[in-house]
């Protein structure tokens, strides 16, 4: 159980992090100079990976408390995260967000079937 705690919150902080750089990065490019829907679609890409890491977080302390609605909302951001990177697959390949969601995924399925 202490595993899947400490998953959950550093795959949360992971894509808190690579979000909160996404945009960062997305602004200081050639995007950013003008505001557009370009710049706009970028910058969600952005705060998808920050809403999903800090629910992902928040569910931290009902994960480690065994309750069952923590497993299901992280497991609903980490599958979330899963068909983000399929969508962005052919122009970011993403291997470290995908790994980390779908082993915290598994890891999530499994403690909660046992």
């Amino acid at each position: 159980m202490l595993f899947l705690t400490i998953a959950a919150m550093l795959v949360g902080a992971w894509n808190v992090i690579n979000g909160i750089l996404h945009d960062i990065f997305v602004l200081r490019s050639e995007f950013g100079k003008e505001f557009n829907r370009e710049l706009l679609r970028l910058l969600m890409d952005g705060h998808i990976l920050i809403t999903c890491g800090v629910i992902q977080i928040a569910c931290f302390t009902g994960i480690r408390e065994n309750s069952h609605w923590a497993y299901m909302i992280t497991g609903i951001t980490c599958l979330s995260l899963l068909v983000y990177c399929a969508m962005i697959w052919k122009f970011l390949k993403s291997f470290a967000t995908l790994i980390l969601n779908a082993v915290l995924l598994i890891t999530l399925a499994v403690v909660f079937f046992n």
